[in-house]
């Protein structure tokens, strides 16, 4: 695979299977280089095939209303400060009408149960702002009172609240249903549509201090309700008796770990119902659309699993019992089932495929679409194979991708950020540019990844500032078995990288071996000492990962990778985002200009705003081959 290659593919997620339980509605992604845009579009499987059935080019979250006449999507216009509004498609012919005309959009949508209208996520100005021109709130000095006062991926938020609102779809009226200093997320409507539930931060020091709480309001107005107290919740939802559940950590210090799903009891007791998998429900990566749960008609619902590199949909019972569905080497990335379950639409990807979508019938898979049919037949694609590593008391798990051919090649450790994400089953396109040119990937989940259950996730907390922490102790150990099981994997020509939480290992596993001549730091966490007030998440992510020794200066310093800089040797590229606001720039700049007085041969390549934290993910086209460039580029430079 060629980076200039991301144009021709095709993403599909978001599934939604119609009430009829035959047609299918799902989103499309793809990349426009030429206009250096995404273009996203709404498609049907009709039953028979599967076309778009809106022109885009920003149509997203699908979502059929309760009899399955309209189809409620959200609408980016191509301008570039559009922002998404509701649309609403009568499937019995004509156009989508916007309904909605928020000036700072629409974030979520979901259908009323009576299906006369819509709740509503939408982004409002703070009301001192709300009446000014663009100029003259651009012009004025922002009066910071609150942390975080800018979020990465969504830029300043301290001017802006996000407010749920009800939209009536027969005469067009809107009513706000929440209202304050407060933003609301997460809106799930009772069966009997006689009030919501939404997850909201409203203790006094949210943002310095991680959590929220599940909360519910009347849909006829009122004061919201909490129901839970606070703690790290997503995802809540109804099932069909009208018994809230939400995914989550009760305790709001308890990430990382693994979040089960719990049902809420009337008097606000946890009754959790997936614990006994020791496995998430709701991974980081990849992105998992619709969410768990979706509820069948008698009480069961679908849950996606994530286990060991795979993402499997699992039946649970309304008791927490769970039986798989679809497993396999692969990641199921969104599933809907139609009220008694014989039926499910689902997308799923592995590491050759970017994804399809399919359908299950009382137990049969059938594939409906060849999205990605040209592209994995024109296309050498390496398949992943698995190795372990036992060791300590624990079994590692990790991949191989080589290219092909016998002879020898440079091997290239990639390491994943989060901590608590992991590598798995899924199409990577990272991986495929770097077998395709030339390279053998060794991609591994190390103690601190998800995947592997609680105490695997838990077993670095507070140990960063001991060189032999236990994920660098199974990084460097992966290269030592993956060199020994695969021969052509050069041990005199490796290279490390990674992103995140992989730029922060990446800065030391460099200074703790000289063995590899070539790394690359990307928007990388590199001083605890600054980010714990630069980053968006700082003041709670340092202390649930250093624990007690945030109140050590000296730890805290010595937990970052520029305690050990002077021990770097290794040829190093800092990538960054300008508008990075969960590892700052001024991380890299940190790093770079330390290996610079080092005199170890350093560049740092920067990317313009608006590019933040998730620009190799989801940045422009552009940028996105122009990264790929300068990786194969330095690479190539010291490995050869």
């Amino acid at each position: 695979m060629r980076p200039e290659q991301l144009a021709d593919l095709s993403i599909p997620s978001d599934p939604r299977l119609h009430p009829d339980g035959e047609r299918i509605a799902f989103v499309v992604t793809r990349l426009d280089l030429e206009q250096d845009e995404y273009v996203r579009r709404i498609w049907l499987w009709d039953g028979t095939a599967a076309r778009p059935l809106t022109a885009g080019p920003g149509d997203t979250s699908p979502r059929w209303s309760p009899d399955g006449n309209r189809l409620a999507f959200l609408r980016k216009g191509a301008d570039d400060d559009a922002k998404p509004q509701l649309a609403v498609l009568d499937m019995g012919g004509g156009e989508a009408e916007v309904v909605t005309d928020f000036p700072l959009g629409v974030l979520e949508a979901e259908w009323s149960p009576s299906g006369t209208g819509l709740a509503v996520v939408a982004v409002e100005w703070i009301e001192e702002l709300a009446d000014l021109d663009a100029d003259e709130r651009k012009r004025r000095p922002r009066r910071i009172t609150q942390f975080p006062y800018r979020f990465d991926n969504l830029g300043w938020v301290a001017d802006r609240r996000t407010h749920i609102h009800l939209i009536d779809v027969t005469t067009g009226d809107t009513v706000r249903l929440t209202s304050g200093d407060y933003d609301e997320s997460g809106i799930a409507w009772h069966p009997e549509g006689s009030s919501l539930a939404f997850v909201s931060a409203r203790q006094a020091r949210r943002g310095l201090e991680p959590g929220s709480q599940v909360w519910t309001i009347p849909s006829t107005g009122g004061e919201p309700t909490a129901q839970t107290g606070i703690g790290l919740w997503s995802n809540v939802s109804f099932n069909p008796a009208g018994e809230l559940h939400v995914i989550g950590l009760a305790d709001q210090w308890g990430h990382p770990d693994v979040a089960p799903l719990h049902r809420i009891e009337g008097d606000g007791r946890l009754t959790t119902l997936t614990g006994h998998l020791d496995r998430n429900i709701m991974p980081l990566a990849p992105t998992i659309s619709p969410p768990s749960p979706q509820w069948l008609a008698d009480g069961r619902a679908t849950v996606t699993v994530e286990d060991s590199g795979a993402v499997t949909l699992m039946e649970m019972a309304a008791a927490g019992t769970t039986t798989e569905l679809i497993g396999g080497k692969r990641a199921v990335t969104g599933a809907s089932p139609n009220a008694d379950g014989s039926r499910i639409a689902f997308v799923a990807t592995h590491p050759t495929n970017p994804g399809e979508l399919h359908l299950l019938i009382d137990g049969e898979e059938r594939q409906l679409t060849d999205l990605n049919g040209d592209f994995t037949a024109n296309t050498a694609l390496a398949e992943p194979e698995r190795f372990t590593i036992s060791h300590e008391g624990v079994e590692v798990e990790g991949w191989v991708y080589l290219p092909p051919g016998e002879e020898n090649v440079p091997l290239l450790l990639n390491i994943h950020g989060g901590p608590a994400s992991a590598y798995g089953y899924w199409f990577f396109d990272e991986f495929q540019v770097y077998t395709g040119a030339g390279y053998g990937v060794v991609a591994i989940n190390p103690r601190g990844s998800h995947g592997y259950g609680s105490d695997h996730v838990r077993a670095i907390i507070g140990t960063w500032h001991q060189e032999d922490s236990a994920d660098m102790v199974d990084l460097l150990a992966a290269v030592d078995a993956a060199a020994a099981r695969f021969p052509r994997l050069d041990k005199e020509r490796m290279g490390v990288m990674g992103g995140s939480y992989g730029g922060y290992a990446t800065a030391r596993v460099a200074a703790r071996d000289d063995r590899f001549k070539s790394a690359i730091v990307e928007r990388g966490l590199f001083s605890f000492t600054s980010f714990l007030g630069t980053s968006d998440i700082g003041p709670w992510f340092s202390r649930v990962y250093l624990r007690d020794g945030i109140a050590d200066p000296q730890l805290v310093w010595e937990s970052g990778p520029l305690a050990v800089a002077d021990d770097i040797n290794a040829p190093t590229l800092i990538l960054h985002s300008e508008e990075d606001f969960r590892t700052p720039i001024e991380q890299g700049e940190q790093l770079f200009v330390k290996l610079l007085d080092n005199e170890v041969p350093t560049e740092m390549l920067r990317f313009p705003a608006p590019e933040g934290h998730e620009m190799s993910r989801s940045g422009s086209p552009r940028h996105r081959i122009e990264r790929f460039d300068a990786i194969l580029e330095w690479h190539g430079r010291y490995l050869g």
